[in-house]
């Protein structure tokens, strides 16, 4: 297990626990006592948890996230889909995120990554998103500047969404944007289930020099409601659960794909 699949594993044990052992990393993670405590003292230098003896606690602001983004389906794909997506960011990025499971986990690799969360350098990153999860979890992330779309909160995808969402997206400019979808298809591009949700979707798409649609290969073939617009040779980034004709066919409709293995 790589150092940041690792660190992610212990915030994924600690949300769900609210407070480990060094033993208990021990066990389930096959790491020595020596590599636990270091990972333990290196996440609470970066503030995301707090140590204490023999062990840590979670900071609350942190983890207090809704159950379906602590328990979402496909989550060892997202993981690897998530580390690929932070290959893409570049230190001092403005980075933009909408709501879901997988935006959710590339939030969380990009923030367990020791150029980014480095104590001494100051803001090494600053994030967009109208997602109020992934807001609560970068808010302990002194590294990283939080920017939140205003806007009224849905209650299935705790994303803000609304004129008052747009009004904000009209006055920001990312680098790249990572978007999560509910269908992706070759010819009918990415779609959510709500029109509101792909309205937010789209604008952020158009504020950034870089819009990445993420998605397990659950969701390819599938159409949801409403189309999120992209421009054409954007990225798809997706786990290597997909076929080799849906391979064919996402780079022959123009998509820059990205198989995450």
């Amino acid at each position: 297990m790589k150092r940041s699949e690792r660190l992610s594993a212990v915030l994924d044990m600690l949300g769900d626990r609210g407070r480990l052992r060094v033993e208990d990393l021990v066990e389930q993670l096959g790491v020595s006592p020596a590599t636990a405590r270091r990972d333990l003292d290196d996440l609470a230098e970066q503030e995301l948890l707090r140590r204490t003896h023999g062990g840590a606690v979670a900071q609350e602001v942190a983890y207090e996230l809704p159950l379906r983004y602590r328990k979402s389906q496909n989550s060892s794909q997202k993981d690897r889909i998530a580390l690929a997506a932070s290959a893409l960011v570049e230190l001092g990025s403005v980075v933009g995120f909408n709501g879901g499971t997988t935006s959710t986990a590339i939030a969380l690799a990009l923030s367990a990554r020791r150029d980014i969360s480095a104590p001494a350098q100051g803001i090494s990153l600053t994030v967009v998103t109208n997602a109020i999860n992934i807001a609560a979890q970068l808010a302990t992330r002194p590294q990283i500047r939080t920017v939140v779309t205003g806007g009224v909160i849905h209650p299935r995808s705790y994303e803000l969404v609304g004129p008052f969402t747009d009004t904000i997206l009209e006055q920001v400019a990312m680098d790249v944007v990572f978007i999560g979808v509910n269908g992706m298809h070759p010819d009918v591009g990415p779609t959510v289930n709500d029109d509101q949700e792909a309205a937010a979707n789209s604008r952020m798409a158009n504020r950034a020099s870089r819009t990445v649609i993420v998605a397990d290969s659950s969701k390819i073939g599938k159409i949801s409601l409403a189309t999120v617009r992209t421009n054409r040779g954007s990225t798809f980034i997706t786990d290597s659960g997909i076929g080799a004709d849906q391979r064919s066919a996402f780079r022959e409709a123009g998509w820059d794909l990205i198989v995450a293995d």
